[in-house]
């Protein structure tokens, strides 16, 4: 099998899904981690000097892949998945000139459709890197690709339930224009799309005063972000903190997104923690199985560059923040 390396979790389940036994993947950002925000290791240029086929987002998401690549160095083929994708604006903000970025939007993924094209990409690079398994890989994104139709028909049948009216909630990040556009739910955040952005007071503010107008009730926290802004936002404005949101990561242990089988999958809209054995609504596959879960530090251990304390929400970098440590 060739070697292969996914930046982050969900490509990595999509090239896993493409992919099948003809690959051995590594994924650089792991379940519930934060790709905006993460700092490559040392163990990731040695991978990446190792690995014939490198995918990655592409869009700025990524913005420490490149210096990676170069430093390990990385010598096989680079896929961007988002390639050929049309793109959404970012930067132009909520109307609270919280905005921090310029250019496209990189979370192509929250629109089913782009993933489609995401699935395409990552199938011609490896039929480019491994031509002996070409019909393997395209048969394979051929069951996605069918898989994908069938997951955001169902997508819009849910939302579907809901009334227009009340498609409308507030997110940590602003990630979810892929899917606002594509599924008519109207997301706002405190933050632009990028994580690492920090909000004004004035921005949370306003945002506390419009949930309250329009008496928006829904509040997500994304699971590899800090809840903190969110909390802080429901209790002024009354609103109830719903269920974490996997956006730009899988769930590790336990979570309620590790990928089955088959991948792609729908978990039950009634289970969100399923258990070992549990099966896929979609395509009735079972076996959930784990992506590994992210490196933790021992309690209280400091950063030898920094000397800060490791937390629990940043959880291989380190923060000048007074958060929950291990």
């Amino acid at each position: 099998p060739i070697r292969a390396v996914a930046t982050f979790s969900i490509l990595g389940d999509l090239v896993a899904e493409v992919a099948g036994d003809k690959v051995v993947l590594s994924v650089l950002v792991g379940a519930d981690m934060d790709a905006h925000a993460y700092q490559p290791r040392p163990s990731d240029a040695r991978m990446l000097a190792d690995a014939q086929l490198l995918v990655s987002n592409g869009l700025g998401f990524e913005g420490w892949i490149d210096r990676l690549a170069k430093a390990a160095p990385f010598k096989g083929r680079a896929v961007v998945a988002s390639t050929g994708v049309a793109t959404l604006a970012a930067g132009s903000g909520h109307g609270h000139g919280h905005s921090h970025a310029h250019g496209p939007d990189p979370h192509c993924w929250q629109d089913v459709q782009r993933v489609r094209a995401y699935v395409a990409n990552i199938a011609k690079g490896l039929v480019d890197a491994d031509p002996a398994n070409a019909a393997h890989y395209k048969e394979r994104a051929a069951q996605a690709d069918r898989r994908l139709v069938e997951l955001d028909a169902w997508v819009k049948a849910e939302i579907a339930k809901v009334p227009a009216d009340k498609r409308r909630a507030i997110t940590g990040h602003d990630s979810f224009r892929y899917f606002s556009a594509a599924y008519g739910v109207k997301f706002q955040s405190p933050r632009g799309y990028n994580t690492s952005s920090e909000p004004s007071a004035r921005d949370v503010a306003l945002l506390i005063r419009e949930a309250r107008e329009q008496r928006i009730k829904a509040l997500f926290v994304e699971n590899m972000t800090n809840p903190g802004l969110v909390d802080q936002i429901a209790r002024e404005s009354g609103a109830v903190v719903g269920p974490r949101l996997y956006t730009d990561a899988l769930s590790g242990p336990g979570g309620p997104l590790r990928g089955c089988r088959h991948g792609l999958c729908i978990p039950s809209p009634n289970r969100r923690q399923p258990n070992s054995g549990s099966k896929c609504q979609a395509c009735g596959a079972g076996d959930w199985h784990d992506h590994p879960p992210p490196k933790r530090r021992p309690a209280g251990q400091q950063c030898r560059a920094m000397g800060r304390k490791y937390c629990q929400t940043q959880r291989d970098r380190h923060t000048s923040r007074p958060q929950r440590c291990h």
